[in-house]
């Protein structure tokens, strides 16, 4: 059985108890989230969300990207939302090398070069100033005020807020 049939089967198990029918398309918190896709940051746990309580948009890196920036805008303009929340973790593998590297390393590989950045840094705070920027610079959010960047261990399951 491959880990696909196991989750397939493990949403047999979740669809018989399902509960969560009829919930509302816009988050009841008002909150999107932004967090890197690392298997050992649980957004829902971490942060006590519930069903249909916030938009979770997902990626390497937590990086805020032109396709997040499109996510946030629709969450922010269609959906109601009003806060970001940005998350970047520590011992994050997108800290262990370097876009032009990666890049080279594709194109050797592939013959070609990506038309998207890596995004990789070497400093998980300055990031996630900087995806404070980029959210906060966006041209397209109405709501720019209250976004806020955190850095969670791994190790401790705590988050430090990066001002």
């Amino acid at each position: 059985m491959t880990a696909t049939d196991e989750m397939l089967a493990a949403n047999r198990t979740f669809a018989e108890g399902f509960g969560a029918a009829g919930l509302p398309g816009p988050p009841s918190r008002g909150v999107a989230v932004v967090a890197c896709m690392d298997a050992r940051l649980d957004v829902y746990r971490v942060l006590g969300l519930g069903d249909g309580e916030a938009h979770v948009i997902r990626n390497a890196g937590g990086v805020v990207t032109d396709d997040v920036l499109r996510s946030l805008t629709v969450s922010q303009r269609k959906l109601q939302t009003r806060e970001v929340v940005l998350i970047h973790h520590t011992k994050c593998g997108m800290a262990t090398f370097a876009d032009d590297d990666f890049v080279a390393e594709l194109e050797a590989d592939t013959g070609q070069k990506p038309a998207w950045s890596p995004g990789a840094f070497p400093d998980t705070e300055q990031d996630v100033r900087d995806s404070i920027a980029a959210v906060r610079d966006c041209p397209f959010l109405v709501h720019t005020d209250a976004v806020r960047g955190f850095v969670y261990d791994v190790d401790a399951g705590t988050l430090t807020e990066v001002s």
